[in-house]
């Protein structure tokens, strides 16, 4: 993106980046690096001030159109550092009254193009892309198409995109449809990811999410199934878990 006037989104970003690293912190760096088996590119600055940093820089756009705040977005995230993919999926959600169907593409390229880390993938996807599938459900049969892909971040993004909207009781036939699909994926992230949803499905349906881990308890992978069960009483976790 090419440098704008004084005071304009450019420079907002340039700010921000300088924020960051003032920020940054070595014993966060090498603390944040503990939670990922890949590289993490980090300043080093704690998720709550990078949250309020995005905030405050987003204020400073003024009232940008949404068609601004995603190419903004789409040079955070390409910096590849971790605290810039969190102010990334902050600004993105801050315009969610304005997102259209054909946002589905852009979503979908971001999180194939720029989410390498399990961090990544959840910030961005619980609430923008939640909040976008919510609006829009019609696209519910691209996060299933997510879901037999051969990227695992996108494959952990189709369950993980569905937690809050499950939390709240919505789409449970898609839930159910999205974890049968990775009912016996490999990859333990993946695992988690839809180990989770399914745990937040529980808690508006519970009595369906216990019928679903009983059918699949002897196929689902342990640590999904840990994941799903947790919330459960305790005499239907004995039950899930008796194999």
């Amino acid at each position: 993106m090419g440098k704008q006037g004084a005071g304009g989104p450019a420079d907002v970003v340039a700010a921000l980046r300088q924020e960051l690293e003032r920020a940054g912190d070595e014993a966060v760096r090498r603390s944040t690096s503990r939670f990922f088996r890949e590289p993490v590119t980090s300043y080093g600055v704690k998720t709550p001030v990078v949250r309020e940093m995005a905030r405050r820089s987003f204020r400073e756009l003024g009232q940008p159109g949404k068609g601004l705040v995603f190419s903004l977005c789409e040079e955070l995230l390409g910096s590849g550092f971790l605290e810039e993919a969190v102010v990334a999926a902050d600004w993105a959600y801050r315009v969610r009254a304005a997102y259209e169907p054909g946002d589905f593409a852009i979503f979908e390229g971001w999180v194939g193009k720029y989410v390498d880390n399990w961090a990544k993938c959840d910030t961005l996807c619980n609430h923008a892309v939640g909040s976008f599938i919510g609006q829009f459900p019609e696209h519910l049969g691209g996060l299933k198409s997510w879901a037999v892909s051969g990227n695992r971040w996108m494959r952990r993004a189709s369950a993980v995109t569905l937690v809050l909207p499950a939390r709240n009781g919505l789409f449970l036939d898609d839930v159910l449809a999205i974890a049968s699909l990775l009912l016996h994926d490999g990859d333990d992230l993946v695992q988690k990811g839809y180990g989770w949803l399914l745990k937040e499905a529980g808690k508006a349906h519970p009595e369906e999410i216990f019928r679903f881990v009983m059918e699949h308890r002897e196929d689902m992978p342990r640590t999904a199934l840990r994941y799903a069960i947790e919330k459960m009483p305790p005499e239907w976790k004995k039950q899930a878990m008796g194999r």
